[in-house]
């Protein structure tokens, strides 16, 4: 086992067991929490979009005010985004739903990384985008079908009106989806800023960013679906 492996497993049984504390914790401290993500997402985001901005900067320096501009406006749909969207979604489905649909719905990104991850280093094969080098066909395929583990582990809890539906299914796949769609649009923006990770407060993930791309997406998306749909 390779010494980043190991730092990503551990990183990531820390975040989990900090993640079911505060989830099933006073709902004043989880919206505490959530605005402390949302905070950490919007600077990492910021020092993407000024890398951005320097590199325009570096070619065409005649053009300062109009990327000063941009990254101005980049800085503001993030902010308005991540707290009016993401952290506001987040909130009405832990308050409305409940706790354990929230941790419903993390499970279903957490297992489609797992699934991508661990698909993507076993099996390999073709590429799926030249956004993101490292993500795979097989790695996509895996991200499903690990999406509806948390189906079957959930679908037996007394708290949660799930069964082992087709409906259920889909909607796993559909939160699979944009969540691996969130993943890949981080990705083309690290890519484009030249940067590997986001941050370095995870040790062996990177930035809170970097651990959060598909859920910032999901989450929100998967609200509308149950408000709307």
């Amino acid at each position: 086992m390779s010494q980043n492996l190991l730092k990503r497993i551990i990183t990531s049984i820390v975040l989990l067991s900090l993640f079911l504390i505060i989830n099933f914790s006073h709902k004043y401290i989880f919206v505490f929490v959530i605005l402390i993500v949302g905070i950490t997402i919007c600077i990492e985001a910021n020092n993407i979009f000024l890398k951005l901005v320097e590199s325009k900067l570096l070619k065409k320096n005649k053009f300062i005010k109009k990327f000063n501009l941009k990254f101005l406006i980049l800085n503001l749909i993030t902010f308005f985004y991540i707290f009016f969207i993401f952290c506001y979604f987040s909130y009405k489905i832990h308050l409305v739903e409940s706790p354990i649909f929230f941790l419903y719905l993390i499970f279903i990104c957490f297992f489609t990384d797992i699934g991508g991850y661990a698909f993507g280093k076993i099996l390999g094969g073709k590429k799926l985008t030249t956004i993101s080098p490292n993500k795979t066909v097989s790695g996509s395929i895996g991200s499903f079908m690990f999406s509806i583990i948390p189906l079957f582990l959930f679908s037996n809890l007394n708290y949660l009106d799930l069964e082992l539906t087709l409906i259920n299914v889909i909607f796993c796949l559909i939160v699979s989806l944009v969540s691996q769609i969130g993943d890949l649009f981080i990705s083309y923006l690290k890519r484009r800023a030249n940067i590997k990770d986001t941050g370095k407060i995870l040790p062996g993930h990177g930035g809170i960013l970097d651990r959060v791309d598909g859920i910032i997406f999901a989450v929100p998306f998967s609200y509308l679906l149950l408000k709307f749909i």
